[in-house]
């Protein structure tokens, strides 16, 4: 298990336990010692978890033991996964992940942005940031949902889209701009959740859906804290106070109406505890289906579209 900075006291009452524990069995009884310090634990990691910043929250969303789209999708989906692949145009994007499962008897069509878990895997997968392509795939993968009337999950997790010159000339901002239209009308159930890092317009080309959910230590933004603090302040020394006044975290977003529902983690956050991570975000999407599908499409529609058209409007 890695530890984040604010995390270490944590760490340190651990590792004394895990000692305590090894002399409890290796000579005398010091049962009585590790209750001690297994108290001390509970009380430190409640008191640092309550009191969590939003830029501790953002570093949380950032853990590298933290569970990935994919994870997820297997979790939640087991066997009945099928990746589909390509935009059927360029090529297949490996930032952009998406396919048919099944939760219970209800197939869904999944789609999110994947990053990856070391050096190898992050080139492979682009850190997560998708291409034009890879919001193309996307789009495709909806398009043939709404076909056959499969609902809609989309998995948020991504620092941006790609900013490389070739995606640029490729067409970035009009992927994303079409993405966002097509979501507006799209005739079947969509269910978005963000589940790491929600930025930026990487993450509002898969993000239009008819219920936002969010974990709770994730963010949502329209930039990240450093960016934001090298753009006001020249520096990322500021990120702290950037994320502070940036309003990103899951309660600030709940309290402006941009997201329906905040998930639970696991104290200490999703990767703490997986298997009840998975399990939470699986019973949120299928309560969240069951307000959707008897709904007719053309409410669906209706409903979606007066929602984002409420949000930033200012009632004196």
């Amino acid at each position: 298990m890695e530890y984040l900075e604010f995390e270490l006291p944590i760490k340190e009452l651990e590792d004394q336990l895990l000692k305590c524990q090894v002399i409890g069995e290796e000579s005398v009884d010091v049962t009585e010692t590790c209750q001690q310090i297994e108290n001390k634990l509970k009380a430190v990691q409640k008191d640092i978890y309550k009191n969590l910043t939003p830029w501790q929250r953002v570093q949380l969303s950032r853990h590298p033991n933290r569970p990935y789209t994919m994870d997820y999708i297997k979790a939640i989906c087991g066997d009945t996964f099928l990746e589909l692949h390509g935009d059927r145009n360029f090529k297949d994007d490996k930032a952009m992940v998406g396919g048919l499962g099944k939760i219970g008897d209800q197939s869904f069509m999944f789609i999110g942005q994947q990053k990856g878990y070391n050096t190898k895997t992050r080139q492979y997968r682009n850190f997560g940031m998708a291409n034009p392509e890879g919001y193309r795939k996307a789009l495709r993968l909806m398009k043939s949902a709404e076909k056959f009337g499969i609902p809609v999950v989309t998995l948020l997790d991504t620092p941006g889209a790609y900013p490389g010159l070739e995606a640029e000339e490729r067409g970035q901002g009009e992927a994303i701009a079409r993405n966002i239209l097509e979501m507006t009308r799209l005739k079947v159930p969509i269910i978005t959740i963000v589940v790491g890092e929600g930025a930026s317009g990487g993450a509002l080309g898969i993000g239009v859906g008819d219920q936002v959910l969010m974990l709770e230590n994730t963010w949502y933004s329209v930039i990240s804290p450093e960016s934001c603090s090298s753009i006001l302040w020249r520096s990322w020394e500021y990120k702290e106070l950037a994320a502070e006044a940036l309003k990103l975290t899951a309660p600030d977003m709940k309290k402006l109406k941009i997201v329906d529902e905040i998930i639970k983690e696991p104290l200490g956050g999703a990767h703490r505890d997986r298997e009840k991570t998975f399990a939470s975000v699986s019973a949120a999407i299928v309560k969240t289906y069951e307000t959707l599908k008897n709904l007719s499409p053309t409410d669906l529609v209706s409903k979606r579209m007066d929602k984002y058209l409420e949000m930033g409007v200012y009632k004196g």
